[in-house]
């Protein structure tokens, strides 16, 4: 579990930020040390407090964020605060906590009033970072997660910093000389003529051009040139005799910057297609996530009001067993009465404990449903923005091509070294 904290001033901004609505549930679980009942009321008293010193950062926020794949309960995210506060100092200072949930996780904030109130003095947060990296730790030793290396070592953290060059190099794809061959053999095959040879050419992704020196050339989408007469498996005279002069086709350059060109144009119409399509999923899965969110709601305040009702007849029923008049004086004589108030305590705990498991039971099983939404929608973005990526790497690549054959470098000078323009 990472903590992160600091002591900071700003307590209505705070307050704001920790019950703003759009997580999918935001939950004030604790107000110790207040009497206010709500999360502004609570850290404006540390301010009111804090007006008798001259501390300007009168609070400490912490945030604590669990494993993404691990469920953790209520109790053991108590039991990570109670050990924080104890590691910072902070013991017996007034302490808000409030639950967040969104996109399948779930992560708790706590404020702290850094004021002691008995001495009116502002409690000393030195080397507070490091005390929460150590507690952070023993959480993951605790619980058995596995803690990233990142966290363990700063200088194993993965930065993914791909570049195109990068992207192009692993990627290296291209057709098969073998499969080049029949390509060219296959339109040979079908045509008559230059014009119909050209276009079945273009076809298969191929562009008939004229070469430097042999004659019928053809370039495909990887800019590669090759002999018409040598991949067709025919001799020149027959492609001379059938195609005629190649006097009228464009030259090799040209034909590489009509092929990027085409290619840059059919990726751009791809891209855009993805993109929307991309955009539609999203809409898609957001509306489903709200969906959720709104079922999830309307499951906990059922769940909520059948809590009440219930604590209410089990209160009635504990109630009854106290006996009234002479029989009830008779049991606070005989000890009967203790009895039964101490049997009333313990089952008053017991169900508060079950009350809370239930609930945490519930939480965490919704979790694991945004979870389980959250894990799809992002296999499917991964998925959209992997094509996304070769769509426009590959219009680059072509795009480059373009450039490069429409600007050729100018020859060096003989008088002296070539300037790059």
């Amino acid at each position: 579990m990472i903590l992160e904290g600091n002591s900071r001033g700003g307590a209505r901004n705070l307050a704001d930020h920790l019950m703003k609505p759009e997580n999918d549930h935001v939950t004030l679980h604790e107000l110790r040390g207040f009497s206010s009942d709500s999360l502004h009321g609570a850290l404006n008293e540390i301010y009111a407090v804090s007006r008798a010193t001259r501390c300007k950062q009168f609070m400490y926020s912490l945030s604590l964020n669990p494993p993404p794949q691990e469920s953790v309960s209520t109790q053991d995210f108590e039991a990570a605060i109670d050990k924080a506060e104890n590691r910072l100092g902070l013991s017996g200072h007034a302490r808000a906590i409030v639950f967040h949930e969104k996109e399948g996780r779930r992560h708790a904030h706590a404020v702290w009033s850094r004021i002691d109130e008995e001495r009116m003095t502002a409690r000393n947060m030195s080397f507070d970072r490091e005390k929460l990296q150590d507690v952070s730790r023993e959480l993951y030793r605790e619980h058995g997660w596995r803690t990233p290396e990142g966290f363990a070592d700063r200088s194993k953290r993965d930065p993914r910093n791909y570049t195109l060059e990068d992207w192009q190099q692993a990627k290296r794809r291209g057709k098969h000389p073998h499969e080049i061959s029949e390509a060219i053999a296959d339109s040979w095959a079908i045509s008559d003529s230059v014009s119909t040879f050209s276009h079945a050419l273009k076809e298969r992704g191929i562009y008939l051009a004229k070469g430097d020196r042999r004659g019928f050339v053809a370039v495909d989408t990887d800019g590669e040139v090759h002999s018409i007469a040598r991949k067709a498996g025919i001799k020149t005279r027959e492609v001379n005799d059938r195609l005629g002069s190649p006097d009228e086709l464009p030259g090799v350059d040209q034909a590489k910057d009509e092929m990027a060109r085409d290619m840059e144009h059919m990726l751009g119409r791809l891209y855009n297609e993805r993109a929307s399509t991309a955009k539609a999923e999203k809409e898609r899965t957001e509306r489903e996530r709200q969906r959720l969110v709104q079922q999830q709601r309307a499951a906990r305040e059922r769940f909520d009001q059948e809590r009440q009702q219930r604590s209410l007849r089990e209160q009635g029923k504990r109630q009854q067993r106290f006996r009234r008049g002479v029989l009830g004086l008779w049991d606070r004589i005989t000890g009967q009465h203790k009895r039964i108030a101490e049997q009333n305590r313990l089952e008053t705990m017991w169900a508060a404990e079950r009350d809370r498991q239930m609930r945490d039971k519930i939480i965490l099983g919704q979790i694991e449903q945004r979870r389980t939404l959250k894990e799809q929608t992002q296999s499917r973005h991964n998925q959209f923005k992997q094509q996304v990526q070769e769509l426009q790497a590959d219009k680059m690549r072509f795009r480059a091509i373009h450039w490069n054959e429409a600007e050729q470098p100018c020859p060096p000078s003989r008088g002296g070294p070539s300037i790059d323009r």
